[in-house]
């Protein structure tokens, strides 16, 4: 994501700490305390992660997210509504939206989307607006061990979902929080899209390079990293997020409509 599209279509074919010298693959972590998450209750240190990120409050303020960022298409425009999560992706040659109750695609030329339409529609948007899409409902949440990663002990959270929570519940996330400032770091994730099954396969991206846009702290870009023996080696691609805005403002549900022209991409 040196493009995303490439790195997801490899996927398919993406408190205090212990003093510790071992650098532990995600496979060794060590589960301490498990709890169902919602909207309005998230383990204390979530929500420390979330004010070192502008605070929870301020994000359910916010009601549209757009950012432009380079594909192999070229130039995509993401607009999400955050109340409904409704989205639209928009680039010269495809559009992908999302209505509320199906995932469409509109493409100018045959052919011209290469990819899972419904995979992607709100994939980006998921990793940019980490931490606080962690705060969504249905999570159930594990404190971990900390986690030594390039030298520093990071504080662990892991994140699963309850059956049957949109269309990959069995994907699973870890994030790893700073020590000392409770900023994220790095975001480990699997991808279970269409296995129907957990997996062990584990991806690394590095949240280093941070911009504030209207109270929140978002990504400015975003690093894989290549992974050996369970946790990150070097870097594998970036992506830089631009044109970023993030405001009160309610989109009309008419933005992400379905075009005539469009098709309904199946579940």
């Amino acid at each position: 994501m040196r493009t995303i599209i490439l790195l997801v279509t490899s996927l398919l074919v993406f408190t205090a700490c212990k003093n510790t010298e071992k650098e532990t693959p995600v496979s060794e972590t060590t589960p301490m305390e498990e709890t169902a998450g919602d909207t309005t209750s998230h383990p204390q240190v979530l929500g420390a992660v979330f004010e070192a990120h502008g605070g929870f409050d301020r994000w359910q303020q916010m009601n549209n997210l757009c950012f432009e960022m380079e594909g192999a298409s070229g130039t995509e425009t993401h607009t999400i509504s955050l109340n409904n999560r409704y989205v639209k992706v928009e680039t010269k040659a495809w559009t992908i939206g999302y209505d509320g109750n199906d995932v469409w695609l509109l493409e100018n030329k045959d052919d011209a989307y290469k990819g899972n339409a419904r995979f992607y529609h709100n994939l980006m948007f998921y990793f940019y607006a980490m931490p606080f899409v962690l705060g969504d409902e249905g999570i159930v949440y594990t404190q971990m061990e900390p986690t030594t990663l390039d030298g520093v002990s990071y504080g662990t959270l892991k994140i699963g979902y309850e059956a049957g929570v949109g269309d990959s519940p069995d994907d699973e996330y870890i994030l790893y929080y700073h020590p000392e400032t409770y900023k994220m770091t790095w975001l480990a994730y699997t991808v279970t899209y269409g296995e129907g099954e957990k997996s062990d396969d584990w991806h690394f991206i590095k949240y280093d390079d941070w911009q504030t846009v209207n109270g929140i702290v978002l990504p400015k870009k975003l690093t894989w990293y290549n992974v050996e023996n369970g946790k990150p080696t070097d870097e594998r691609s970036d992506i830089t997020f631009n044109k970023v805005t993030l405001t009160e403002t309610n989109l009309e549900a008419s933005v992400f409509e379905k075009p005539d022209k469009a098709v309904i991409v199946a579940q």
